[in-house]
């Protein structure tokens, strides 16, 4: 079956979305866009995801727990899992493994904690729009130790993508599907021969406000409506 989706979608909790990324104001979007599926996917935290999970059930729309982790060579990766226990574990190991430095709200903004009655939870005080101390192999080996998927980010981006950084997908990785942000820079890669055409390759929006979560564009195909059925497809 074909699942409509965007598997890259930051809450208010990211310093840089807007407050108006609440649980309930984004799925209730992404519902009006005609998605199936998304993926909250807050820079170096999970602390939405429990919210938007509860919010995406009242009105029948999947959200898949995750991440967008920065890696310490500056990359930036979408951790995908199929419970949100995983993605709540996986960022204690991320907590574990980040600079000790406090948020500067007037310089990054406001890193918000909703229910999923969008209601203010509190923020978040640890700055989360910086490197973790975890390597890119690192990331990929604990994300999928846990049955999760390790997805690259927008990799034909100028920066925080794994060719900018390193210059190369490394090899012998568990990596199966990759994000792009352009067809013109994914060809781009293709033909300087950066990337291969063996990947699965996804678009998402990467949304920090609601009028640029994806219209019902991207989808994969799945055997079933399930969040399992979504990892073990992308890890396919």
């Amino acid at each position: 079956m074909k699942l409509y989706c965007d598997l890259h979608i930051h809450s208010a909790l990211s310093p840089c979305g807007d407050d108006d990324m609440t649980p309930q104001n984004i799925v209730n979007m992404a519902k009006l866009k005609g998605l199936d599926a998304i993926a909250v996917t807050d820079h170096n935290s999970c602390e939405n995801t429990a919210a938007c999970v509860e919010a995406g059930k009242r009105i029948g729309l999947m959200v898949i727990p995750g991440m967008e982790i920065q890696t310490r060579e500056d990359i930036h990766a979408l951790c995908l899992f199929s419970s949100v226990d995983k993605a709540l574990s996986f960022q204690d190991y991320v907590y574990k493994n980040m600079p000790e430095i406090k948020n500067k709200e007037e310089l990054f903004g406001r890193q918000l904690i909703l229910n999923s009655k969008d209601e203010y939870m509190g923020t978040c005080e640890r700055m989360l729009l910086t490197s973790t101390l975890i390597s890119f192999d690192d990331a990929c080996y604990a994300v999928c130790n846990m049955g999760g998927a390790f997805i690259p980010a927008h990799i034909d981006r100028d920066g925080f993508s794994v060719i900018t950084s390193l210059g190369f997908m490394p090899p012998n990785s568990n990596i199966k599907t990759v994000e792009y942000h352009t067809m013109e820079g994914l060809y781009r890669l293709i033909k300087m021969k950066l990337i291969n055409e063996d990947y699965r390759f996804i678009k998402s929006s990467d949304a920090h406000y609601l009028g640029d979560i994806s219209e019902r564009e991207m989808y994969i195909n799945v055997e079933s409506f399930s969040l399992e059925s979504i990892i073990k497809k992308l890890n396919s």
